[in-house]
């Protein structure tokens, strides 16, 4: 599965990266995938840190 966010919407709260750290970073004020794709062990707190981005930048192929 492949996660990408959307740097014209990201507000770099960090909800991303503090649910899911092993595939979100915030390293320069915005979020990026540090992980490509996300593997299984991951996928389901990509999910959930998809779910919980407050302004809906990251999606999921």
């Amino acid at each position: 599965m492949h996660f990408t966010v959307d740097q014209e919407l990201c507000i770099g709260c960090g909800a991303c990266a503090g649910l899911c750290p092993e595939v979100f970073e915030i390293p320069d004020g915005k979020s990026d995938v540090i992980i490509d794709p996300v593997t299984d062990e991951y996928q389901s707190c990509a999910l959930s840190a998809e779910d919980g981005c407050p302004v809906g930048a990251i999606s999921h192929s």
